[in-house]
């Protein structure tokens, strides 16, 4: 049975909704990283990391290649840092109507006392 394509979508974005998936893909944005670099930039035990890459290698969106006793992981196509760059883009828009909607709540305040 096919899966509907919101569907898949909406799995998609699960997969992604863990704080740690996201740095981790934030930092391979910029090129492939061995394990312990990544360790080191996220500050998380091992073990948890271990599991989140794991996570991210069995969706596809990540890939892993062994380079002697190092395990270095790099994104699988270039599409996933444009998403990770349209969310920020995406994030800040919101970010700022917030702003805007509360430097207009405190102007309506003072102007009510």
């Amino acid at each position: 049975m096919l899966v509907p394509l919101y569907q898949a979508k909406a799995e998609f974005f699960r997969m992604l909704g863990h704080p740690v998936r996201i740095r981790v893909l934030e930092l391979l944005q910029d090129g492939p990283m061995p394990v312990r670099d990544l360790l080191a930039e996220i500050e998380i035990e091992p073990a948890a990391l271990s599991q989140q890459l794991a996570v991210l290698r069995r969706s596809g969106i990540v890939t892993s290649t062994r380079v002697r006793s190092t395990v270095v992981y790099e994104l699988a196509g270039g599409d996933v840092a444009e998403l990770m760059r349209a969310a920020r883009r995406i994030l800040t828009e919101l970010l700022a109507g917030q702003n805007e909607l509360l430097a207009e709540l405190r102007e309506s305040e003072g102007a009510a006392k």
